[in-house]
This record gives C-alpha cells, sequence and structure tokens, in this order.
C-alpha cells in the first residue's frame, strides 16, 4: 500500500517487511491521546489539523502531503504507516532520530482516527 498525494507524484510503497512489524501500542487509549499532541506540534501544518493534507506548509510542497482519511492510507498495516513515520521521503521528513519509537506509534495510533465512519 502507498501513501497517496493530492498532486499525484509516485505513490510511497513501504517495503514488504514493514507490514511484519507490529503495534506495541494498538489499541491504546492514552497513545492516541499523545499522538494527537504531536501530530498538533509537529504534523498538522502540512498535514493539516483533520489530517486531510491540507495544511497551510504542505500547500506549496510536491508531493503534496498525504490525506490520511484516504481509504488507501487507512487500509495501510501500522507497521507499514510507522516505516514512513520512521524513514521519510522527500519533502517528508524522517523522525527516526527525533522521535522514540513509541512516538511514532502514538503518532500511527492517532492517524487511524481519522478513518472514514461508512455510513
Amino acid at each position: 500500500m502507498s501513501f497517496s498525494y493530492y498532486g499525484g507524484g509516485t505513490p510511497w510503497v513501504a517495503p514488504k517487511t514493514a507490514d511484519a512489524i507490529k503495534n506495541p501500542l494498538k489499541g491504546n487509549a492514552s497513545s492516541i491521546a499523545e499522538g494527537k499532541k504531536l501530530f498538533t506540534q509537529m504534523c498538522a501544518i502540512c498535514h493539516g489539523a483533520k489530517g486531510k493534507g491540507d495544511g497551510m506548509a504542505g500547500m506549496s510542497l510536491n508531493p503534496r502531503p498525504t490525506n490520511f482519511t484516504k481509504e488507501s492510507v487507512q487500509a495501510q498495516t501500522d507497521g507499514a504507516i510507522y516505516w514512513k513515520i520512521t524513514e521519510g521521503r522527500a519533502p517528508m521528513a524522517s523522525y527516526k532520530a527525533s522521535l522514540k519509537d513509541n512516538q511514532r506509534w502514538q503518532l500511527v495510533n492517532y492517524i487511524r482516527t481519522f478513518k472514514k465512519v461508512k455510513k
């Protein structure tokens, strides 16, 4: 699976090995709350407050930031999303050195809250 972009570009596909990475904080409510704080501080400027890829700083980026509400993003494994946060890809930075493992998992858990509820 790949992150999708508004502006097109090459799909960002995590390696198959990323799918095997298990989320040690899956379903943890406090990790979602911490993830929200981190997202607001570090991600919303590009990805937007509601995760739609429409943040102020992201408007000029190519490719545009990922829209986390898209089904194609939510269909990815936690491991794939964690891998992308960890490794980065231009123009998105790698957070391997600046965020601890558990903080990156907290972000994964918060990103999951952007999943659209089917009616």
